[in-house]
């Protein structure tokens, strides 16, 4: 009775269910095996739930056997067809988990055949699983060097992102390198990052320093190194050459950029661009500079709380960045940085229509405040392992 009425309420789904084993796969670590036809298929790699939703057991092995009797119509009848789950596991910060995995996030995620499992990271990686893609935001050498490990062992998983290649963002020195060799010129605009200098130690050599280099101020400090914390996200603004040995190296300098007090987030999820406002440092004018002395130090700027998105402000300072421009941008930087999820913090110069500035990129930041992240992520991951069983279907 229960076949009957599943064939009756989805009779395309029946029909095409002896067609599952060519894009899932079989699950060779836990020794499942697909059959098509009677013939034995060897797909490459852990089998994957690519679209729709399935019933399942919370208690029991994630996987649905359909009746041979539920095929008995189809003209191809190749027996029970495993369907498993794309099973995501995750290794966040605290916070970051009650940011980023929020009820409607895990709601989503378990409609769309998507499981998210925690990584405990008391137990060896290689007992743990088995994993799809392995989402991770842990700064530690020792988890890095891990995660290496495991994915030299494990090539088929996917990591969201090699550690290697974050160690770029980790590092504001290196963190602008490939936005300044981009050279970004176009119809739409122009991009590039604000002069900036090094310091890492001898805070009073610092005024030598900044004139040596031509760096005109006033100048905002940063912390050399992102670590995560709410700290290496505060800056300061130093108005005056002699509050400049005032700053805690080792830090960043760079030139203040005037840009209407408005900061855009621009949040990428792979091939995903979405675009939001943000308050940032007022402008400094001339008497700012005659009248201002010592350094300014702020909190962590552009967070939620600080949305600009709906507020009443001057349409050539609010508009936002062509998305040609920004598609461009995302392109080039997703293949130089090798990072699939990221943001960027982008300003437009005070007084232009299309030169911006780069001041910081992000690695996986804060997508939870992002509107519609849920459905932004869960489709992400479902086409990344479309992707990787089409060009595991064809040979690639």
């Amino acid at each position: 009775m229960a076949v009957d009425l599943v064939a009756y309420k989805y009779p395309l789904a029946l029909f095409l269910l002896p067609f599952l084993p060519l894009f899932l796969g079989a699950n060779s670590r836990r020794g499942e095996e697909s059959f098509f036809g009677g013939e034995l298929l060897r797909p490459c790699g852990r089998g994957m739930r690519l679209h729709g939703e399935v019933s399942f057991d919370e208690d029991e092995e994630e996987v649905v056997m359909v009746p041979a009797a539920a095929l008995s119509s189809s003209p191809l009848n190749g027996g029970a067809v495993p369907v498993t789950r794309l099973v995501v596991g995750y290794a966040l910060t605290k916070k970051k988990v009650k940011s980023f995995l929020q009820p409607k996030l895990l709601l989503l995620a378990r409609k769309k055949g998507i499981n998210l499992v925690a990584i405990d990271d008391t137990r060896p990686l290689a007992e743990q699983g088995p994993f799809d893609v392995i989402l991770h935001k842990i700064t530690s050498k020792e988890w890095q060097q891990v995660l290496e490990d495991y994915h030299e062992e494990h090539p088929e998983v996917t990591v969201l992102d090699p550690p290697n290649a974050i160690n770029h963002l980790n590092n504001r020195q290196s963190m602008l390198a490939e936005v300044s060799d981009l050279n970004l010129s176009s119809f739409y605009g122009e991009v590039c990052t604000p002069r900036q200098l090094v310091i890492m130690r001898d805070p009073s050599s610092i005024p030598t320093a900044v004139a040596m280099a031509g760096l005109t101020l006033p100048l905002v400090a940063k912390p050399l190194v992102v670590d995560g914390t709410s700290k290496s996200h505060e800056l300061s603004l130093a108005y005056d050459e002699a509050s400049l040995s005032m700053l805690d190296p080792p830090l960043v300098l760079q030139e203040f950029v005037n840009h209407g007090g408005i900061l855009f987030k621009v949040y990428i999820i792979d091939e995903t661009i979405q675009v939001v406002r943000r308050f940032s440092l007022p402008d400094v004018n001339t008497y700012d500079l005659l009248n201002n002395v010592g350094v300014y130090r702020f909190p962590r700027v552009s967070c939620a709380a600080a949305s600009a998105d709906h507020a009443d402000l001057d349409p050539h300072i609010s508009e936002l960045p062509p998305r040609p421009l920004l598609e461009k941008l995302g392109k080039e930087l997703r293949g130089r940085l090798g990072l699939r999820l990221f943001n960027i913090d982008m300003i437009r110069e005070l007084g232009t229509k299309d030169r911006y500035y780069i001041i910081d990129i992000n690695y996986f930041p804060g997508f939870g405040k992002m509107p519609g992240y849920e459905h932004i992520f869960t489709d992400f991951l479902l086409n990344l392992a479309q992707s990787k069983y089409k060009k595991c279907l064809s040979g690639g």
